[in-house]
């Protein structure tokens, strides 16, 4: 029996240079979906607008349909941006893209991964939660994760509660989880 689903959108891979400025529409697109929990976005650039270095960008497809973009701070690996075209929702190519950003961050030597994300909304903080992350009390936070939360703020990004997490990479508390 043949799958229905199209077998580029369960291919996870770098980035080609060449592909960084069709991602615009995919974030563009997924960004749109948050309107339904009276989320918009303000005017300005795109979180993949912001990088020329496909280097720092998973991909999912061919041509991609979804994306993980990935920075450090505070030492650790950073997801800046998670953003899949909902026509391909709820199709596991998020979770994929998780996936392969923890297994790059644990194959570089990062004990963990970070992100910040909206707390309630359920394709964010709730669905990180089930996939092995927890929010990180202020206190724990870095320098720089510091700083990086306060330019999101300053951004206007901060449109709903927004709370910063980690996933642990080894060690039993926390650790990746199921694969």
């Amino acid at each position: 029996m043949t799958s229905t689903r199209p077998v580029t959108s369960a291919e996870v891979r770098w980035a080609e240079a060449g592909e960084l400025p069709g991602l615009v529409a995919v974030e563009h697109a997924a960004d749109g979906v948050f309107a339904q929990m009276g989320i918009a976005f303000p005017a300005g650039t795109t979180m993949i607008e912001e990088t020329d270095d496909p280097s720092r960008v998973l991909v999912a497809g061919a041509p991609p349909v979804g994306f993980a973009m990935i920075g450090w701070v505070d030492g650790l690996v950073h997801l800046d941006q998670l953003a899949v075209h909902p026509d391909h929702g709820r199709q596991g190519i998020g979770g994929r893209l998780l996936e392969a950003v923890c297994d790059h961050a644990a194959s570089t030597g990062s004990a963990a991964v970070t992100l910040t994300t909206f707390r309630d909304v359920p394709w964010n903080g709730p669905w990180y939660a089930q996939r092995g992350f927890t929010v990180l009390d202020p206190a724990e936070w870095g320098p720089e994760l510091a700083v990086l939360v306060a330019h999101e703020r300053e951004l206007g990004i901060e449109l709903a509660p927004r709370v910063v997490m980690r996933r642990l990479l080894s060690g039993e508390a926390g650790g990746s989880g199921p694969r």
